[in-house]
């Protein structure tokens, strides 16, 4: 497949999916400028339905092929070519919310203007050719590209280009890539957003490779391409291990798999016997104490070892499962797990196989020894896996740009690298209007702090400048919401809209079945303040 075919597939790709796309450019559209007859011709079917129904055809495409080749408009060879086009798209046609538009859009304006040009110069040298000199030289002299992009023209705010350019920016500024249910929901999907470029900071073995794994895994059971690069922390044996712990939800270590306790969500006034819902689980409670005595021990309520006493005292005990509930007051109780057989590598193959049959999406994973992974590298990669197998990203993940290196020549001072580095990973998400998602590593303090502020960077306080929120992993540093199963999240910095490092969120955790992330709730209640 020659650069030209593969381009303009993917613009028709586009046109078929995505009705954003179509929208964003039809400014520029010129089916001329296509040098595949049969591509051309899908794409103007495409057009027709979009100026028709104003939305793009999807699925819908094939019955109009099947139109098309019923009245005989169609040659065999263009027949059996659009046949095989659309076959390789099949899983493409439900993407019009997830589609990269964007991305494409800017793909196309390079590509229409190289091809305007290209088809110039032809018309140029064939006057050459024909010895018709002067008017080659007329033809040059009065030469005026008619695709433009933003660069070349800027935009007038007074325009109707403005207005739908407006209209972008809103609907762009909430266009989700990744959601959360619950309190952590609340917290951070509106900056999980093309675009967007998200950090977590924690000291080591905090869980920060857990919690990317978990994005994108998540990602990928919402509709969306995730690239993951191993930056060297782990080798790709382990990460394919977490990864078919995680689908599989079940541990490969016997010491993981005998009979457990996991954490569930909970609400105090359960736990107190204070609920009055009429649809409330339990008729009773485990802890006859004052609540003013609770709020001043958090620590001795929210203890595994206490609540563990509480399951076996109450074993007919319900915790509170209502998310609705405008009272709650988010706490954690245990299950017992059963005990279960290790997971096995022929089990792990099944469960892979299903669970990304099931989501029909890619996620793309490789690894880079430390040290050698480079912003270019990542770039390369991403171009590579697009030219070969289509393949486009809607998240980028970087597991962790600590890890990262400059390119030979790029930066020689030391000081300026991670600079470097971090403002390279903002300009990748913005020039592919992805999400690019990574972790960083917290200073020496962090190890004996509660909760991380914007004090805690490490190498150089410019990392921050460039992200769009970053947030921090946090644990008390005895151990006890390690042992119980909770990581309280909270917000560092965030660009758009008001921040504390204050506002806290809990999440349980189940990291023994590879999963950090079960269900959350504001942290007014984990610890004392």
């Amino acid at each position: 497949m020659t650069e030209n075919e593969f381009i303009e597939r993917r613009i028709v790709t586009g046109l078929i999916v995505s009705t954003d796309y179509w929208v964003r450019v039809r400014r520029i559209w010129n089916p001329e400028l296509f040098e595949s007859p049969e591509l051309r011709m899908v794409a103007e079917w495409c057009v027709e339905y979009q100026e028709k129904y104003c939305k793009a055809p999807g699925i819908n495409i094939e019955g109009i092929y099947m139109e098309k080749l019923k009245s005989g408009g169609l040659s065999s060879a263009d027949a059996e070519y659009i046949e095989e086009l659309l076959g390789s798209l099949s899983d493409e046609y439900d993407r019009d919310e997830q589609f990269n538009s964007a991305y494409l859009y800017d793909q196309t304006v390079k590509y229409f203007k190289s091809r305007e040009l290209e088809q110039h110069n032809q018309e140029v040298q064939a006057l050459i050719d024909e010895g018709r000199v002067e008017e080659a030289e007329q033809l040059v002299r009065s030469y005026s590209p008619t695709v433009l992009d933003d660069t070349d023209i800027g935009l007038d705010l007074s325009s109707e280009e403005a207005e739908e350019r407006i209209e972008r920016a809103f609907s762009e500024t909430a266009q989700n890539v990744l959601t959360y249910p619950g309190a952590l929901g609340e917290m951070w999907n509106e900056h999980l957003v093309r675009g967007g470029f998200v950090t977590l900071l924690a000291p080591e073995k905090r869980g920060k490779t857990f919690m990317l794994l978990e994005m994108g895994l998540r990602a990928i059971r919402q509709g969306y391409n995730v690239a993951f690069f191993e930056a060297g922390d782990m080798t790709e044996e382990q990460i394919l291990r977490r990864i078919c712990i995680y689908i599989s939800r079940r541990s490969d270590k016997e010491k993981y798999c005998k009979e457990r306790f996991c954490p569930v969500g909970d609400c105090v006034y359960n736990q107190f016997d204070l609920c009055d819902r009429p649809d409330r689980n339990c008729d009773f409670g485990i802890f006859d104490n004052s609540l003013e005595t609770f709020k001043n021990n958090i620590e001795n309520f929210q203890d595994f070892e206490v609540l563990k006493q509480k399951y076996e005292e109450f074993p007919d005990y319900e915790p509170c499962d209502s998310h609705t509930c405008d009272k709650r007051w988010g706490a954690v109780w245990l299950k017992k797990v059963p005990e279960r057989k290790p997971l096995t590598a022929e089990d792990a193959k099944k469960e892979v196989k299903r669970f990304f049959k099931k989501y029909r999406r890619r996620f793309k994973l490789v690894t880079y020894p430390a040290g050698t992974l480079t912003v270019s590298e990542i770039r390369r990669c991403l171009d590579n896996w697009e030219r070969l197998s289509g393949f486009v990203s809607d998240i980028v993940i970087v597991d962790y740009a600590d890890l990262l290196s400059a390119s030979d020549g790029e930066v020689k001072e030391f000081r300026h690298r991670q600079d470097h580095i971090w403002k390279s990973l903002r300009a990748l998400s913005q020039e592919r209007h992805v999400l690019v998602l990574s972790a960083t590593q917290a200073d020496a303090e962090s190890y004996k702090q509660d909760r991380l502020s914007v004090s805690n960077f490490s190498e150089d306080k410019r990392k921050l400048s460039h992200v769009t929120a970053q947030y921090g992993l946090n644990q008390d540093p005895s151990g006890r919401e390690k042992k119980l199963g909770i990581l309280r999240i909270n917000e560092i910095v965030v660009r758009e809209g008001e921040f504390s490092p204050d506002n806290e969120v809990c999440v349980l955790q189940d990291l023994a079945t590879g999963r950090p992330f079960l269900e959350s709730f504001h942290a007014k209640i984990n610890r004392s303040e």
